[in-house]
C-alpha cells in the first residue's frame, strides 16, 4: 500500500516512521530542501505532557484584554479586521468554560503522555540521541495568586496520576540552582517531573535516516498543488511533477493544512499562531538551566540544549506573516535577561519564528476524514514536538485499522460537529 504524507516536520516524519514500521511504502513531500525547516527548526525544546493544556480556559477573554495593554504580553492580535482570525478566535471562546477546559486539557494530556511514552519507547529501539534530557519542567510563579490558580491543573494531575511537586522559592533552587540570584522574584514553582527535552531539529534530522532505512521515499523541493479526489477517494498528489498516485494521504502541512484541505470541502478550524525563539551559547553553567523552566506570567519557555539556551514564547495572530521585527522578540529576550543574565551574553542570541498550527479547543486534528483514504495529523499548536511520536503512532494504527494505545476517537475532525 503507498501512502503519501505531505510535510517533513517533526509530525510528518514521524508519522513516515510509524508507516514504515507497519510496512507501508511511504513517500515525504515537502517544498523545502531538507526535514524541519519550518515550524519544527527552532522550538522550545520541551516534551512536555505535563505542561499541556488548552489556551482556551476560563478567565482568558479578560486576561487577553490586559495583555493588549502590556509591552511583555504573552498576546499580540494584529488589528487588521481577517475573517478568518475573527471566525477562529469566536470559537476558541467558545472553549473558555470550566468544562470544555476540563475535557480538553484530559484529551490533550492523555495523548502527551502517550507520544512521550513513545518517545522513550524510540530511544530503546533506534539509539536515537538530540541532546535529549530528562530533567522535568518547572513552571515558575513570580505572583502569588498564580500559586493559588494553579490548584486548578493540580487537581487534573492528580486524576490523570501525572506526577508533579509543587514548590517554594527555596525548593526551586534545589532544583534549578541557576535561579538562585533572582529567588527574590519567585513565589513558587510546580514540577513537573516526567518532562523531557530536547533538540527537535536534531531529532528530524537523525529520524530521517532511519526513514531511509526503512524505506522512506523524500521528495523536497516539491510545491503541492492540489489533492485529487475522484467519488470521494483520495486518487494522489499535485506536484509541479503532475499527479502522482497513492492508496492514502496524511496531510501534516501545519497551519498549511486548513487551505489545501479547503479545497475537497474538508474544513477544519487550524490557524497560524506565530512564535518566535532565540538561541544563545551559555557563558556560565552555574547561572544557566538545568532542564526547562516556565515563566507563567510571560508564557515563556527557557530549555537547556546542550551547551547552548533556547528561549520561546509569545503568540501572535497575524495571519502568515513571518517577518521577524526585534519589537516581537523583546519579551523572550526580556525573560532570559531576567531569569539566566548571568549565564549567557544575549548579544549572541540568534532569533527565529514560525508559525504554530493552532485548533480552538488545543487538541490536534488526528484521524480519518470525509474523504475515503485521506487522513490529518495536524493542528499541534506548540505542542507539535511534544504530541509528535503519540499522534503519529495513532495515525498509523488508525490507517491500518489497528486499535489504537489510547482513545482516538475525539482526536478527529468529527468532534466539531458535535
Amino acid at each position: 500500500m503507498r501512502v503519501c504524507v505531505l510535510g517533513a516536520g517533526v509530525v510528518g516524519l514521524t508519522s513516515a516512521y510509524y508507516l514504515a514500521k507497519k510496512g507501508y511504502q511511504v513517500t515525504v513531500i515537502d517544498r523545502q530542501s531538507d526535514v524541519a525547516l519550518e515550524t519544527s527548526f527552532a522550538n522550545a525544546g520541551q516534551i512536555s505532557p505535563g505542561y499541556s493544556a488548552p489556551w482556551a480556559a476560563p478567565g482568558v477573554p479578560l486576561k487577553a484584554i490586559k495583555w493588549l495593554m502590556q509591552k511583555h504580553a504573552p498576546l499580540k492580535v494584529s488589528l487588521d479586521p481577517e475573517l478568518k482570525k475573527i471566525d477562529w478566535m469566536i470559537k476558541m471562546l467558545g472553549q473558555c468554560t470550566n468544562s470544555a477546559y476540563d475535557t480538553n486539557k484530559s484529551r490533550m494530556m492523555m495523548l502527551a503522555e502517550y507520544s512521550r511514552d513513545q518517545f522513550i519507547e524510540l530511544r530503546k529501539e533506534i539509539g536515537i540521541r538530540y541532546e535529549d534530557g530528562q530533567g522535568g519542567t518547572l513552571q515558575l510563579f513570580r505572583k502569588i495568586e498564580q500559586v493559588g490558580a494553579a490548584e486548578k491543573d493540580i487537581k487534573v494531575l492528580k486524576a490523570l496520576g501525572v506526577p508533579h511537586e509543587l514548590l517554594t522559592p527555596e525548593q526551586i533552587i534545589q532544583v534549578e540552582p541557576g535561579l538562585s540570584s533572582v529567588v527574590d522574584k519567585l513565589k513558587g514553582g510546580l514540577r513537573l517531573t516526567g518532562d523531557e527535552t530536547g533538540d527537535c531539529y536534531l531529532f528530524c534530522k537523525s529520524l530521517k535516516t532511519t526513514c531511509e532505512e526503512l524505506g522512506v521515499t523524500f521528495q523536497f523541493n516539491s510545491d503541492i498543488e492540489s489533492l485529487n479526489v475522484q467519488a470521494n477517494k483520495i486518487k494522489g498528489v499535485v506536484t509541479q511533477l503532475g499527479l502522482q498516485e497513492f492508496d492514502s494521504v496524511v496531510v501534516c502541512l501545519g497551519s498549511y493544512s486548513k487551505e489545501l484541505l479547503k479545497a475537497c470541502d474538508v474544513d477544519i478550524p487550524v490557524y497560524p499562531v506565530k512564535g518566535y525563539s532565540l538561541t544563545v551559547p551559555i557563558s556560565d553553567t552555574n547561572f544557566a538551566p538545568i532542564s526547562t523552566v516556565m515563566d507563567e506570567t510571560y508564557k515563556v519557555a527557557v530549555t537547556r540544549l546542550g551547551n547552548r539556551i533556547r528561549a520561546a514564547g509569545t503568540a501572535e495572530l497575524t495571519g502568515y506573516n513571518l517577518d521577524l521585527p526585534k519589537s516581537r522578540t523583546e519579551t523572550i529576550s526580556h525573560v532570559v535577561g531576567d531569569l539566566f543574565g548571568k549565564g549567557c551574553d544575549l548579544a549572541e542570541a540568534e532569533y527565529w519564528t514560525g508559525l504554530r498550527p493552532m485548533t480552538p479547543d488545543g487538541t490536534p486534528i488526528v484521524g480519518g476524514s470525509s474523504i475515503d483514504g485521506l487522513y490529518l495529523n495536524t493542528g499541534h499548536g506548540t505542542l507539535g514536538w511534544t504530541m509528535s511520536c503519540g499522534s503519529a503512532a495513532v495515525i498509523a494504527d488508525i490507517i491500518a485499522g489497528d486499535k489504537t494505545d489510547i482513545d482516538s476517537q475525539d482526536l478527529s475532525a468529527e468532534r466539531y460537529k458535535k
